[in-house]
């Protein structure tokens, strides 16, 4: 439905009490139906009787299948289990993961300064769990290289690696990161870890592929490196400790991640030799161990005594340093969800399923308590090994319950063949696997596309090089925030100008052709408006009225703004402090004679200016639905001001404010009850001469 109304007359609008010509063309506009407060209060918004309301509909509705796949998502591939087509898929990739994950658990927990049965144990158990109570069918759980590093730094910086206690905590570790996992994925608050952007998380993983890479040198030198973050302190204490160099451990070290490369790059270059990059890590524990045997070599430290048998039942221990973990808890935490999680989702996207992102969290996180019980330390998702499961044509999660049987199996038979593996070909193993965590691609792509994402990502990166893990991850993070409080305190704003021969009206620095009226601003706000950006709104809203662009103008000729129409379609929530701003603006603009105007609000904020008061100061006949409804009333007026102002220069009188004039005007011909009915009686067009009106099409 539309309205049209005439503009009123030139007497009401004159500056002077002497009559003038009058502009009395039509004006079609479409009502703003404005939200009453009580019809809001039981359908707009969301209360919290509301959202109890809601889910307890939900709990109604839902049946003992719903229930049981919230409780156990692996009943949702069970009950659709395609023996022929995804039995041998899942029984292949599960053999291959197996085959990495063996030599792979050791190497990671060696990193993580622990014995390398340790990473057996959290490769065993675990999987399990997560196949039951994770929701990913492709995503491989076990030890990973970010957090052994983790887990090393803060741990070597309570006890020596070498004494029970670091054992005793790294288990405690696994529990409190269960804990928090699990309790995140409960309270569904896994939106959090949205504030750390990709750039903090390409820049932190890049730098500590380096750290990784350099606290396994020490295998290849044969002589100790000092355990730290940092890499100033690591590379002294190579630089220190060269006298002790042994050329045996390094060559074969060196041959070792010589073959794990070129395994790795044929896989990845040509399919038909693809298992080379499963078979990558068997084969350099293999070497090394035949090596090491044949040339029994002293030089070269082997791994020795690894316990045989599955892992027992215990509790953990050594509560009192429950505090002390706490912080890589929360980051051990954060790494888990935007690596376990993304690769999850990006693997449920290719294999055509959902993901609940909350519900893998709390998979994740019951997984390493039940863990913790089993002398495991804390695991989560790898992107390495789930790439190759996905690729290896995984189907459900049976492929992870095949791994860990793999894994019993190891446990059970094989850790007497284990003691003779080389710790340079564990060394080698990792190395190769953090060589790919170095993104330098991705830096090469933000400094193409973005350069603050650029900046982000390096000091991320050097923070984390040089003042170490967990002052680079709260740096990074700090900056990213700072970027994200900049951005929403400095919001984006338009001028907008009519595009020629039509009623729309964009941005006039990117439409160009886009031409505006003499005498009218029309501003586009794009972002809510709240506390910390209404200073800088009101800022930017003076400039306008200003810098108006008078080259592109059109309409009556006028010297300054008598209208700021404020485009709200882009505004999401308005607050009160932005509330009143808007009100003081309102007055600031009645001393100069300006009148604002509100174009297409949604209801919510409508609501606001409703309840707060806004519309009733305003005026509900400067609310509009579109912008060109807003520009065709307001410059009716400008134009009769135009006329006004000629006849004011010929009979000069008392003058009165423009403004008061216009508010009575508008009261008086076009009352709110008018608008909306439509029953303001109209000239007819015949009576209206067509280059009166610049934005109504002629008629023919």
């Amino acid at each position: 439905m539309e309205i049209t109304y005439s503009s009123p007359s030139a007497n009401s609008l004159s500056f002077s009490n002497s009559a003038m010509p009058t502009s009395g063309r039509p004006v079609k506009v479409i009502p703003l139906q404005h939200p009453t407060t009580s019809s809001s209060s039981t359908t707009g918004g969301f209360g919290a009787g509301t959202l109890v309301k809601s889910w307890t509909t939900k709990v109604k509705r839902m049946t003992w299948i719903h229930w049981m796949e919230l409780l156990l998502p692996c009943s949702r591939w069970i009950r659709t289990y395609k023996w022929r087509e995804y039995l041998q898929s899942d029984l292949l990739s599960g053999i291959t993961i197996g085959i990495m994950l063996v030599p792979q658990a050791m190497s990671y927990a060696k990193l993580a300064g622990l014995r390398p049965i340790y990473g057996l144990y959290s490769g065993f158990l675990p999987l399990f769990v997560y196949a039951i109570f994770g929701s990913s069918r492709q995503l491989a759980v076990g030890p990973v290289a970010l957090v052994s590093l983790l887990v090393s730094n803060v741990l070597g910086g309570i006890v020596n690696s070498s004494e029970e206690l670091y054992t005793e905590l790294a288990i405690l570790l696994a529990l409190m990161v269960g804990i928090l996992e699990c309790t995140m994925g409960l309270l569904r608050l896994g939106w959090l870890i949205r504030f750390i952007s990709h750039s903090v998380i390409s820049g932190f993983t890049t730098a500590s592929a380096f750290v990784i890479g350099l606290s396994q040198v020490k295998y290849f030198l044969g002589y100790d490196v000092s355990r730290s973050s940092r890499i100033i302190p690591l590379i002294e204490s190579i630089i220190a400790g060269a006298d002790g160099f042994l050329w045996a451990p390094f060559i074969m070290g060196s041959a070792i991640l010589a073959v794990l490369q070129i395994m790795k790059h044929l896989g990845k270059t040509r399919k038909h030799l693809r298992f080379l990059r499963v078979a990558g890590p068997l084969t350099a524990v293999v070497m090394g161990t035949t090596l090491a045997k044949v040339l029994n070599l002293p030089s070269i430290s082997l791994v020795g005594d690894i316990p045989q048998g599955l892992p027992t039942f215990s509790i953990p221990k050594r509560f009192e340093h429950v505090k002390s973990l706490i912080p890589t808890a929360f980051l051990i935490t954060g790494v888990a969800i935007l690596e376990s999680v993304g690769i999850a989702k990006a693997l449920a996207a290719k294999n055509g399923y959902e993901l609940d992102s909350n519900q893998e969290l709390f998979g994740l996180g019951v997984a390493n308590v039940v863990g913790s019980f089993f002398s495991a330390y804390p695991t989560t998702g790898s992107f390495s090994r789930s790439a190759v499961n996905h690729e290896s044509g995984a189907k459900t999660s049976l492929s992870q319950i095949v791994t860990g049987i793999i894994m019993g199996g190891a446990l059970l038979f094989l850790t007497p063949l284990f003691e003779h593996i080389p710790q340079c070909a564990l060394a080698a193993i990792v190395i190769s696997a953090v060589i790919t965590l170095v993104d330098y691609e991705e830096a090469i792509f933000l400094w193409r596309i973005d350069k603050k994402d650029f900046l982000l990502w390096v000091i991320t990166a050097v923070a984390t090089l040089f003042l170490g893990i967990e002052i680079g991850v709260l740096i990074g993070v700090g900056v990213s925030l700072a970027f994200v409080i900049h951005e929403s305190a400095n919001p984006h704003m338009a001028v907008l100008g009519r595009l020629p021969g039509t009623t729309v009206y964009r941005n006039v620095q990117q439409y160009p052709e886009a031409y505006t009226y003499n005498g009218i601003v029309v501003v586009r706000i794009d972002a809510p408006i709240y506390f910390a950006n209404t200073s800088y709104i009101k800022d930017r809203l003076r400039e306008y009225e200003v810098e108006v662009d008078q080259s592109t103008g059109r309409g009556p000729d006028v010297e300054r703004v008598y209208f700021v129409i404020i485009e709200m379609a882009p505004v999401t929530y308005i607050d009160s402090s932005a509330v009143q701003a808007l009100k003081d603006l309102y007055q600031e603009y009645k001393l100069r004679d300006i009148q604002i105007a509100i174009s297409n609000p949604n209801r919510d904020v409508l609501l606001t200016f409703s309840r707060s008061g806004v519309v009733e100061l305003i005026g509900k006949e400067w609310f509009f639905v579109r912008v060109h409804d807003a520009v065709q009333v307001c410059l009716q007026h400008v134009e009769s001001l135009n006329e006004t102002t000629k006849t004011s220069d010929s009979s000069p009188k008392d003058k009165s404010s423009f403004l008061q004039s216009l508010v009575k005007s508008r009261s008086e011909d076009f009352s709110v009850s008018q608008l909306e009915s439509g029953f303001q009686k109209l000239p007819s067009f015949n009576e209206i001469d067509p280059q009166l009106e610049p934005l109504l099409s002629r008629k023919p």
